[in-house]
């Protein structure tokens, strides 16, 4: 595969931003199998978010001949008090992570934190180095990355957490950092650091979040925006999770949030363009003949010019994407239901989604 291929592929979407455009194609002109990271916080169970916006880019790079490494922070859950920091829960949670990436991901690598740090005394000595870079307001600045708040009250655990990601990725020896644009903070740190600590900065590739289905906030603060409107597990109402059955999935896409003719902040068309398009290519809007019959759309564009113009119902594109996402899903939903053992830990959670 020639170079400018493999920068289509790794530039296409769900993909929103690369740092720098230019590194990468110096990237795949130099190196035949670059290193990449991406990593994960142990807790509820995964959203398409999660798992299939960040796959379908793992996928892409796969395709470019990138060694793809999904890193299950493990240790970083711990300090963010996911699943309680129950250790035990977060290290049965982590193996059903990694069956869904693994899944989802044939061909990615898995590595757990816990084996990364296990008898690794030069991890520490370079966080702590990492760190001598890092001031405390800076280091606050870049607590969002876990989905803290400086108005928040803050444990000094959660200090260390922005320099460990950022020695995370080079441990791992990656030449992309891989997350979605709610963790660029950390990014942008490690390619200032980096240098100053005689290694090479890495190439950042950062995705489009997935908004909620709900409205989105109302509030001119861009930053604020974003940690409002991605999905998240703390709101399954408006967000659906891979294990989500076709009912649920148009239960929740008949509430979402979809102004006629509007195409702004529209999580609906949203979905289309950055989950729907980049998984299946196309999407097809069935509806009856007294209403216009079926109609085939081959870009995203054209979806939108329609919808804009009122040529398509609010109603009949939440069921289009809809029925779509859930054959997006499917394959996943079978799997764990043929491998039910990877969700006992969710059991007996108080919220497992």
């Amino acid at each position: 595969m020639d170079v400018q291929s493999k920068v289509e592929l790794a530039t296409a979407l769900p993909v929103e931003e690369i740092i720098q455009t230019d590194e990468l194609t110096t990237l795949f002109e130099t190196n035949k199998k670059p290193k990449h990271y991406i990593g994960f916080e142990i807790s509820g169970l995964l959203h398409v978010g999660s798992l299939v916006a960040n796959g379908l880019v793992i996928n892409n790079l796969l395709k470019a001949g990138v060694e793809c490494q999904v890193f299950l922070a493990d240790w970083h859950s711990v300090i963010n008090r996911k699943m309680d920091g129950d250790w035990d829960k977060i290290q049965q949670a982590a193996k059903y992570y990694e069956a869904a990436f693994k899944f989802f991901c044939p061909g990615v690598k898995i590595v757990h934190g816990s084996d990364l740090y296990r008898s690794n005394d030069e991890f520490w000595r370079k966080v702590l180095e990492f760190s001598n870079h890092v001031t405390m307001a800076r280091a606050t600045r870049c607590l969002t990355i876990m989905g803290r708040s400086e108005k928040e009250t803050l444990h000094v655990s959660q200090f260390f957490y922005p320099s460990m990601q950022g020695v995370d990725i080079h441990e791992l020896g990656a030449d992309i950092a891989h997350a979605g644009m709610d963790q660029r903070k950390i990014h942008v740190l490690a390619r200032e650091v980096y240098p100053k600590m005689g290694w090479k900065p890495p190439v950042c590739v950062h995705h489009h979040l997935l908004p909620a289905l709900g409205e989105p906030p109302k509030t001119d603060d861009i930053e604020e925006r974003v940690m409002l409107q991605k999905m998240s597990k703390s709101k399954p109402d408006s967000a659906v999770f891979i294990h989500d059955t076709d009912v649920e999935i148009k239960s929740k896409f008949k509430k979402a949030f979809c102004p006629e003719k509007t195409v702004a902040d529209n999580p609906v068309l949203d979905w289309a363009k950055y989950l729907i398009f980049p998984s299946i290519g196309s999407l097809r809007i069935e509806r009856p003949e007294k209403f216009g019959g079926d109609v085939w759309y081959e870009s995203y564009g054209q979806l939108e010019v329609d919808f804009a113009a009122g040529k398509l119902h609010p109603m009949d594109l939440k069921n289009g994407v809809a029925s779509h996402v859930n054959r997006v899903l499917e394959p996943v939903r079978t799997h764990f239901e043929k491998n039910p053992r990877f969700l006992d830990v969710y059991k007996d959670a108080k919220i497992t989604r």
